[in-house]
């Protein structure tokens, strides 16, 4: 099992031109509980599941397990997941020192909400925030694409 530390940002600006690349992601969750969250995602045409720990008091960072799936297994198990399926579009922009961030366009039920996010391989890690980068979301929990599930942005 492996380390995640990533931290997240509303989006605030004009993005889309800094990608490189995007795709079109659909993930479920067939488990929301807090201590671990079970998502099931397609990724253009490739299929995954994950299982992620609770996070750490700052928020940063947790345990992430993942496996590539057969898409079709993938298509399946999406339909035993919990409400709502989170629909969005992933823009994938470099930072600094092979650093990447990740910008969450979403569509849906959690239309009009843009999140970026940065992996990062220490907490403490240095990065350059671009222009576009908002408010620091990093630990709020209705930020969190499983709370997302059941809470979507429309209903706030």
């Amino acid at each position: 099992m492996s380390k995640e530390i990533e931290r997240k940002f509303l989006v605030s600006g004009s993005f889309k031109k800094h990608a490189i690349k995007s795709h079109k992601i659909a993930q479920g969750y067939l488990s929301t509980v807090p201590e671990r969250t079970v998502r099931i995602r397609i990724r253009d045409h490739q299929g995954f599941i994950t299982i992620k720990g609770i996070s750490n008091a700052t928020g940063t960072t947790r345990f992430e397990w993942e496996k590539e799936i057969p898409v079709n297994e993938a298509e399946n198990l999406l339909m035993l997941c919990e409400p709502t399926i989170i629909e969005k579009i992933r823009h994938i922009i470099p930072a600094n020192d092979h650093l990447y961030f990740e910008v969450d366009e979403f569509l849906g039920e959690n239309s009009g909400l843009i999140i970026a996010e940065i992996e990062l391989p220490k907490e403490n890690t240095e990065f350059t925030k671009p222009s576009w980068l908002g408010e620091e979301v990093t630990g709020q929990l209705q930020y969190y694409n499983a709370m997302l599930a059941k809470k979507p942005f429309r209903e706030w």
